[in-house]
């Protein structure tokens, strides 16, 4: 397994969506998405940050509509911290297929 953070590889699952979005920050270690479409005022969509051993990937929809949450993997589900966290220490664990639909149904699960 390979020390490599996977900050890129999950930021890189989110930005497809930053065109309708705002991002709030971009920096080297954290990455954060805001939507206004589920309420009148921002709060996060999603986020990934770097701790001091492992990188959080955050998706509030999951937590506001845990039923995007029924199908997801094994594996997934044991890298969840709270309600709608997943954190993970290296690129090699980041099920990136099964992240981008989880993103695309929180997205689709959002008001017009």
């Amino acid at each position: 397994m390979s020390n490599e953070k996977p900050f890129e590889l999950l930021v890189d699952i989110l930005q497809p969506y930053a065109d309708d979005m705002t991002v709030k920050h971009n920096t080297e270690t954290n990455y954060y998405l805001e939507e206004t479409q589920s309420s009148s005022k921002p709060q996060m969509f999603g986020a990934v940050q770097v701790k001091k051993s492992y990188t959080s990937f955050h998706l509030f929809p999951v937590y506001t509509n845990p039923d995007l949450l029924t199908d997801i993997s094994d594996d997934l589900r044991k890298r969840m911290q709270g309600k709608s966290c997943f954190n993970f220490k290296a690129k090699e664990q980041v099920p990136v297929d099964e992240l981008e639909a989880l993103v695309r149904a929180a997205r689709e699960s959002l008001p017009s």
